[in-house]
């Protein structure tokens, strides 16, 4: 059979990942896709080579719709980031009957609705396993994998730039902004690192894994997203000597009231393997009622993983090519027809445990006053840290056992009303997981 011809938009470094693992493995990726599969055209501003591949057989342009509208072309693959330009670009690819191959999380997680429909009536695929956790096939495991579960809940660290930062915080004991330039040095993070710290980027992600987990509509508008950037040096010694470690966890759970959607800094018991998970890797923790846990650990960027993950998408769409469209694997894991409305909850209805740090007065009756208020709002408390007052100051942490988000929001109102507090409280949520 002929082999199948891809168009690359953007031959920076993951797409240069991808050429090079087509041309290293092409006799076995042919093997498995039961055809070759080469690239033809690539659109490319210009070639970083950091990955070693040939150009010699790719036609090179730098007009995007050379590439998209061109007829030999069975395969788009789209590597522009962003979503205006990816977005026309891809729609457009669509219209021109090419299936499509992405990286673009923002793309899937805020235009994926309108893609995927526009793909559906055309009857051509958009698979996007390296939008999510780079190497790691978390998207195929939830997809296809855990079909026969109902997933109740999954947990994942799935932003490498903001574990390395919260490990080196843990390991060196250094502060959050010395340890973001030396993830800058190193190329971890951007220049801007804004997407990656505040929690866009894994909100992105945990959107998608949310919509296939549960058959709901692609809804990244109503993410609660908080970063890592308030962490300091002290919570995570606190969290050590209680036995956690923080994590910047993305978490989907379905609960009986509606659907949680939530990125933040989370309080891990040590024990478990998503609390050991360190550096820039990434891990996805899935819980199914029928399989029960199940972790799934890997390199979450770079330009082989990621290029991994693109190829075995490329390998997935030759294979469906002669498929019935109305038999292939539905984008978001349940039929188009059968997603459902199930509300998304806001933060303040979500039931989680917490760690509550604040800086108080050494004057004898100020904790009293505390667990009076904890008290009043139906909040009991699990482990008090009281540490050696300095400065006539002392610092209080507080470990809560399981309470909706708003009466905690409550509680730290009052407490920071009393005359023996001083600042704000500190306030991070704990998953025993």
């Amino acid at each position: 059979m002929k082999p199948v011809k891809v168009g690359i938009l953007g031959l920076g470094t993951v797409g240069g990942g991808t050429v090079h693992i087509l041309q290293r493995n092409a006799e076995e990726i042919a093997r498995r896709a039961g055809r070759g599969i080469v690239v033809t055209h690539a659109c490319a501003k210009e070639i970083k080579k950091q990955v070693e591949f040939s150009t010699d057989d790719i036609v090179l342009t730098q007009q995007l719709n050379d590439v998209v509208t061109d007829p030999e072309i069975d395969v788009i693959v789209e590597l522009l980031g962003g979503t205006t330009l990816a977005r026309e670009m891809t729609l457009l690819a669509i219209e021109n009957g090419k299936h499509v191959v992405t990286a673009n999380k923002a793309l899937i997680g805020t235009h994926g609705n309108e893609i995927f429909k526009a793909a559906q009536e055309k009857g051509v695929m958009v698979a996007f396993e390296a939008a999510v956790a780079g190497g790691i096939p978390i998207i195929k495991v939830t997809r296809e994998g855990l079909a026969a579960n109902k997933i109740n809940w999954l947990a994942g660290i799935i932003n490498g730039t903001s574990n390395f930062i919260l490990t080196e915080m843990r390991d060196k004991g250094s502060e959050f902004n010395d340890v973001l330039k030396e993830a800058q040095d190193l190329g971890y993070a951007e220049a801007n690192p804004e997407f990656d710290i505040e929690g866009i980027d894994a909100a992105h992600k945990l959107t998608i894994l949310a919509s296939l987990s549960f058959g709901i509509p692609l809804q990244y508008d109503k993410v609660y997203v908080e970063g890592i950037t308030k962490i300091t040096p002290k919570d995570v010694q606190y969290a050590d000597e209680l036995g956690y470690r923080i994590k910047h966890l993305g978490i989907a759970k379905r609960t009986e009231k509606g659907i949680e959607m939530r990125v933040h800094p989370t309080f891990v018991p040590h024990k478990r393997l998503l609390a050991n998970v360190d550096g820039v890797m990434n891990a996805v923790l899935v819980n199914g009622d029928m399989v029960g846990n199940t972790l799934h650990y890997g390199a979450g960027a770079g330009a082989l993983p990621t290029g991994s993950a693109i190829v075995a998408d490329l390998v997935d769409v030759v294979r469906a090519l002669t498929t019935d469209p109305g038999n292939r694997v539905p984008h978001l894991a349940f039929q188009p027809n059968t997603l459902s409305d199930i509300p998304i909850l806001s933060i303040d209805e979500v039931e989680t445990a917490y760690y509550l740090r604040m800086n108080v007065l050494d004057k004898l009756g100020v904790l009293a006053q505390v667990t009076n208020i904890l008290s009043q709002n139906n909040i009991s408390i699990e482990a008090v840290l009281q540490k050696e007052p300095r400065d006539e100051h002392a610092e209080i942490v507080l470990l809560t056992h399981t309470v909706l988000e708003k009466q905690v929001n409550v509680a730290i109102q009052a407490i920071e009303q009393l005359g023996g507090i001083e600042g704000s409280v500190t306030r991070m949520r704990l998953e025993t997981l």
